[in-house]
């Protein structure tokens, strides 16, 4: 092909060239080397004869491609396998860091594959003690090799089925893991001495490899600090109660070098081992006390706590010894009483530098959380010391928000805690345990620092102006986070045994004082701050406040007694949960009349609103209340400027999803038309609008809002009477606005995306609610309706040039009308068979103008949307499943466009769109064997197009097979069920297809194996006719069953 010289300046250009066009072609000319496997010879001349770095990285990267991609005969895996750990051997210590890097990729790579294939690739470790026998060179060669496998083998590879890589990963474990371990240990004592060395690096690298070997398969997500407990295997027992091994992490940790976290993450792995992994309790009890014996010494000497990864990783392990000790383990423990003491004062002084400490404080909290949690299972007489140091924690972790505050409000490009609401109730979660503990000086520890701010904020409503901007927000942020305190105690009362008579006098008071402040801060000057970040930021926490009061308190989730409540409240002249409810729904009205431009405001707002609404106590008392018939009937952009606001315009579908609940909850035909009333001026006033104004801002705008509230009203339809009001409201008289729309801004997305997504909720049969007489045609006169306004659609956006963004102009309106139509396909309320009868084309326009929009979609851009490919499959599954005569008549391209995606959606990772493939697969092969195989002459056109179908392309059909096949065999998926299905009809269609397919997945195992694959495929079909009935699809799925398992076993 080219010199060795020409070779090598290609690879420098690939690799480094800055010119993009230098660049692509000298990859171009590269590709060679790494899809075809006859260029093997080739890599490894490169590697022997090469003087560039960038040959050799390329030789490299290429047979690591070729070896993770294609299935090389195990033979030459062998030689490759040979050949790399002599070229280590030999070459590796002249070699550039990366080049070695991925040579031992390429070797380790190799080496997993054929782990379960010769034994010979299960010699690894014995090779890599071969290189630790040397000098430091191929020393450190040797441990990166064992680092690499371990993390090879631990990490799923792509092109390896995840059941064969859990099969490899459980040999290598119970073969190799725990000699590598020890390895790493032996490693690590003997270059102790050499302080800040390469190899003590390398060392406790490998040993946290190991350690953090997924032992069971879990695949915890790394991307977590929560690890979970460590199940190490019983022979890792040695290991774990020999003090030396666990206190030379801490004597690494002491060295205080670059590796110093490592040290400390290989002890947090060690401190989440399993209890069954010690012989006995003692055992447990000693090793739990050398644990706290290294912490103590590091808590008393601070060392390496300096750097903010060291002290991380020490918060996680100090936290995890709660997680996996019970408190009276640590109770028991040698030195508990210094060391909880030690903890408590790093505690306070972490509280106290939050800035440096950041999230780690909270693995700390969590700590004392969990200690005090536990108080009522501790039968141990020792000291705990918990009550005199958490009320100090709670102080201090008070005292320190408050601190804070100043740098969070000076801090415009910082996120401050306040802004994300779920979040910080999350981070808040040990909040409600410290109090429990002693809930009567915690409230009155929190009431005694909010008084004096409640006071001051009362007094600056009082002003025509703000004496102080800055001093007014850092109050109105001292009571936000004192809201969201109180919010995550009510909210923790849901889920634990917090209860009791006093328990509910000390909530009322704190309840009491945050309903006070709601009033305090929507009078006076306070009114008038609405678009302030701080008053927005202490509204949203008064809003998740008042979430967990409605929920502990009131309706259909209360927990509680609330008889201390009311006698509190009542002080406030809230008597009973209709006054307090109302007072709720005061403060939502407040919102939605005072806000205008704060979405994460209204937002909650609403969706406090829906959740009140959702709940059938809570809305009955709701249609009660006068506010919310005022809201109701008065729901305008006078009263509620938010509903012209752009950015809101999506806060509007929940609204109104939330005022047709309480609007159909009287189930009142008159009640619906005066609520719909404005609807009907904002219809009058549309179709009134000249064609010629139709795409002006100010019409689309209006009609863009009247579509998503429709959308909401629409939701809130759960009964068949509901959605007769609203459907008897629509049609006919209304129907012709959203058509003539769909005509005049067909490019425009961001008109037809919302009255596509009210057209879809409109045919969407959901609870059975789109039901009519059997003498009434709305099922019929509906789906003519739908077919229009898609016909209209479809016809313009398939003739419309494509823009940039290809998703939002085209993509996601063409993916709602398949929604749409899937939805009224299969909504039973239409029958489809009319329409043929009496020459009504609305169905088959429908699907013809469907299918061009469907076609006018690469495939590959099909699969790369995921909503769209969603949308897609779905459709194909109804499609084939009740009008496959329509599928059959289509022009044989598209046939095939059909069934080659339905391969590929076969494929996909999703198990939804799997099984709606084989859904779809198994409705064509079950109509070819009852109309073509079983069938009696003479047939119908459809089954003549099917059978040409079959003959004209019967590489397509065979290609689904033997993916299904390798679904079954390869992956481990749990729609095996309904892939079993489309492979029967496949087989009973074509049994020499069958035998083909069979021919082909013995061939791709080695020769030794095709005896005992064959015996399975043969098994396969026992006692499995030649019929679709129920009877034998079961028969077949059981022994699809018993074919996976023994065709996989090992």
């Amino acid at each position: 092909m080219e010199t060795l010289a020409q070779l090598e300046a290609l690879c420098e250009r690939l690799y480094n060239s800055q010119d993009s066009v230098e660049r692509a072609h000298a990859e171009s000319t590269l590709k060679c080397f790494s899809v075809n496997a006859d260029y093997i010879s080739q890599c490894q001349y490169l590697l022997d004869n090469a003087s560039s770095p960038y040959a050799l990285m390329m030789a490299s990267s290429s047979m690591l491609t070729l070896v993770t991609e294609q299935n090389l005969p195990l033979q030459l895996r062998i030689d490759i396998r040979n050949y790399l750990i002599n070229y280590l051997a030999t070459k590796g210590p002249e070699l550039e860091t990366f080049v070695l890097v991925s040579l031992i990729q390429l070797f380790c790579r190799i080496t997993k594959f054929g782990w379960l294939e010769d034994e010979r690739f299960r010699d690894v470790v014995k090779e890599a003690m071969n290189f630790l026998a040397q000098a430091q060179y191929h020393y450190a060669i040797g441990l990166k090799i064992l680092y690499q496998l371990v993390s090879e083998i631990n990490q799923p590879s792509p092109g390896l089925p995840a059941t064969r890589h859990r099969r490899i990963a459980s040999s290598f474990r119970d073969q190799s893991l725990f000699q590598i371990y020890q390895i790493s240990l032996t490693s690590l004592f003997q270059s102790k001495a050499d302080v800040g060395s390469k190899l003590q690096e390398l060392s406790l690298s490998l040993a946290l490899c190991c350690l953090s070997f997924d032992f069971m398969g879990t695949a915890y997500d790394e991307s977590s600090d929560e690890i979970g407990t460590v199940q190490f295997p019983p022979p890792w027992k040695a290991a774990l109660e020999d003090p030396s091994k666990l206190q030379i992490f801490f004597d690494y940790y002491a060295m205080n070098q670059t590796f110093s976290k490592e040290a400390l993450e290989c002890l947090l792995r060690l401190a989440s081992a399993r209890r069954s992994v010690f012989p006995n309790d003692a055992a447990r009890l000693k090793f739990l006390s050398h644990l706290m014996q290294g912490t103590k010494e590091i808590l008393q000497t601070g060392i390496g706590l300096a750097d903010h990864d060291n002290y991380h990783a020490f918060c996680r392990l100090l936290g995890r010894f709660k997680v996996n000790y019970q408190l009276s383990e640590l109770v028991s423990a040698e030195g508990y009483s210094d060391w909880i003491h030690l903890v408590a004062e790093f505690t306070l002084k972490s509280l106290h530098s939050w800035k440096w400490a950041g999230s780690s404080i909270f693995y700390l909290l969590n700590l004392w959380s969990r200690s005090v949690s536990s108080l009522r299972y501790l039968n141990s007489d020792k000291p705990n010391r918990l009550d005199e140091y958490v009320p100090k924690v709670i102080e201090g972790f008070v005292s320190s928000r408050f601190d804070s505050l100043q740098s969070e409000l000076s801090d415009e490009i910082g996120e401050n805690p306040l802004d994300n609401v779920e979040g910080l109730q999350d981070q808040l979660e040990f909040f409600p345990h410290l109090c429990k503990f002693q809930y009567e000086s915690c409230s009155s520890y929190l009431i005694k620092i909010m008084e004096p701010m409640l006071q001051a904020y009362m007094e600056e409503a009082n002003h025509q102006i703000p004496a102080d901007s800055y001093g007014l927000s850092v109050t109105e942020t001292k009571l936000a986070w004192f809201v969201h305190i109180v919010a995550a105690i009510l909210k923790a009362k849901q889920t634990s045994n917090f209860s009791g008579e006093s328990n509910e006098i000390l909530d009322a008071e704190l309840s009491a004082r945050t309903l006070q402040l709601i009033y305090i801060s929507d009078t006076g000057l306070h009114s008038r701050r609405y678009g302030d970040v701080s008053k927005q930021r202490l509204d949203r926490a008064i809003l998740t406040f008042l979430d967990y009061l409605r929920r502990s308190y009131i309706g259909d989730q209360s927990v509680l007694s609330s008889k201390q409540l009311y006698a509190r409240l009542s002080e406030l002249g809230l008597h009973d949960h209709t006054l307090l409810l109302n007072a709720i729904v005061g403060k939502i009205a407040s919102n939605l009349k005072s806000y205008t431009k704060c979405k994460e405001v209204i937002d909650q707002t609403i969706s406090l609103l829906l959740e009140m609404a959702s709940g059938y106590v809570t809305a009955k008392l709701l249609f009660k209340l006068d506010t919310i018939k005022h809201i109701i009937s008065n729901l305008n952009r006078e009263q509620f400027p938010f509903l012209e606001n752009w950015d809101c315009f999506r806060s509007r579908t929940t609204l109104y999803y939330a005022i047709g609940m309480l609007v159909f909850m009287e189930d009142s035909p008159m009640k619906f038309k005066s609520s719909m009333e404005p609807f009907l001026q904002v219809f009058v006033r549309l179709e009134s609008t000249p064609d010629a104004l139709f795409q002006s801002d100010a019409v689309k705008y209006e009609f863009i809002g009247l579509m998503r509230d429709l959308r909401g009203m629409a939701m809130a339809t759960n009964s068949r009477r509901t959605y007769g009001f609203l459907f008897d409201w629509l049609y006919p008289a209304r129907m012709s606005l959203i058509l003539k729309a769909i005509e005049h801004c067909a490019d425009v997305p961001e008109v037809t995306t919302p009255l596509l997504k009210f057209v879809a909720e409109l045919v969407l049969n959901k609870s059975q609610r789109v039901t009519f007489d059997s003498s009434s045609p709305n099922g019929i006169l509906l789906f003519r309706e739908v077919s229009k306004l898609i016909i209209a659609y479809g016809s313009r956006i398939v003739s419309l040039p494509n823009k940039a963004d290809l998703y939002t102009f085209k993509y996601k309106g063409i993916s709602i009308c398949l929604i749409i139509l899937s939805r009224a396909l299969c909504g039973n309320y239409v029958n489809f068979g009319v329409f043929e009868l009496y020459g009504d084309r609305a169905l088959v326009d429908a699907l013809d103008i469907t299918v061009k929009m469907i076609l006018s979609i690469p495939l590959a851009d099909i699969l790369a949307f995921r909503k769209v490919a969603a949308a897609y499959f779905a459709f194909l599954e109804i499609l084939f499943n009740g009008h496959l005569s329509f599928v059959l008549s289509l022009d044989k391209t598209v046939l095939v466009f059909f069934l080659r995606s339905l391969e590929a959606g076969l494929k996909d990772l999703s198990e939804k769109i799997s099984s709606q493939c084989a859904a779809a697969i198994d409705s064509l092969a079950t109509f070819y064997f009852m109309h073509i195989t079983v069938g009696e002459s003479p047939v119908s056109p459809a089954a003549h197009n099917v059978a040409r179908l079959m003959s004209d392309y019967p590489g397509i059909f065979s290609g689904i097979l033997r993916t299904l096949f390798e679904d079954v065999i390869l992956e481990d998926r749990g729609n095996q069920w309904s892939l079993g299905r489309a492979i029967l009809s496949l087989i009973l269609i074509s049994e020499e297809m069958f035998t083909n397919i069979k021919s082909q997945i013995l061939a791709s195992y080695r020769v030794d194996q095709h005896q005992r694959l064959s015996l399975c495929f043969d098994k396969l079909m026992e006692d499995v006719t030649l019929s679709l009935d129920a009877k034998n699809r079961d028969k077949f799925s059981k022994n699809l069953t018993r074919f996976k398992s023994e065709f996989c076993a090992k």
